[in-house]
């Protein structure tokens, strides 16, 4: 199956050259190019793309407004463009929908991977970047709030789950931690997205710092990587199955 996929980027060189890398791949098309955010909003409505590229930082509409209308819109997922320690908006991002992160650096074997690991369904959670991200834009400022009522809705195994996922842990891993089933840590993921009404892992990751059953600073809980983790580690821990 051919993944079809929208770049968005007012910078003309970065635009064409992630579409160049993409286009000759024999699993991913390049539908269409736009120059900022309202452009990218009516090229997935024309096109009925997989997935999206969109550049954070864009005129007119910018990536998180387009990011928003997309994922209220379509079934496409979006993965967001940005320079990471300049831009302040990726938190918001991942509310707007946001399925991953890519760095403008990206290495093209990344960005093929990145792409296909979105398209099937999953969430690019490399430590490098959204781990940092939750950590800066989640931790409570000195309240803590693991009262949170959300948490009520969980059973005892369903919050061991999310605080596995917060973790990146895969599902064969999560099983290990839990002694359960791979079937069965299934069955608690889609609980814990249901009730807590979240897309995917990435969400339950932010849920998670919100609420704070993680906080800032904490370890990686069942042993993830930590930030500055090798890319392969890195790499490892990016696309995980809900």
């Amino acid at each position: 199956m051919t993944i079809r996929v929208v770049v968005a980027d007012d910078q003309e060189l970065v635009r064409s050259g992630f579409a160049m890398i993409l286009d000759v791949q024999p699993d991913i098309e390049v539908v269409a190019e736009a120059g900022d955010g309202a452009e990218a909003v009516e090229a997935v409505r024309r096109h009925a793309p997989d997935v999206a590229l969109l550049d954070i930082r864009m005129p007119r509409v910018d990536g998180i407004e387009a990011c928003r209308t997309i994922s209220a819109e379509s079934a496409c997922r979006t993965v967001m463009l940005t320079t990471f320690d300049s831009d302040e908006y990726v938190y918001e991002g991942l509310h707007a929908g946001a399925s991953g992160f890519l760095l403008k650096d990206v290495r093209r074997d990344d960005l093929v991977y990145a792409v296909r690991v979105v398209a099937r369904g999953d969430s690019l959670l490399a430590p490098t970047v959204a781990r940092r991200l939750v950590e800066q834009y989640t931790r409570p400022a000195g309240r803590p709030r693991r009262s949170d009522p959300r948490l009520n809705v969980l059973t005892g195994r369903e919050r061991e789950t999310l605080l596995l996922l917060a973790g990146g842990l895969s599902n064969a891993e999560i099983a290990a931690e839990l002694v359960v089933s791979e079937h069965t840590v299934k069955t608690h993921v889609g609980h814990v997205l249901a009730k807590l009404g979240l897309r995917d892992r990435i969400q339950a990751v932010i849920c998670a710092y919100e609420m704070g059953l993680v906080t800032a600073g904490d370890p990686p809980p069942g042993g993830g990587p930590r930030p500055g983790a090798s890319p392969a580690s890195a790499r490892s821990w990016a696309g995980k199955t809900a």
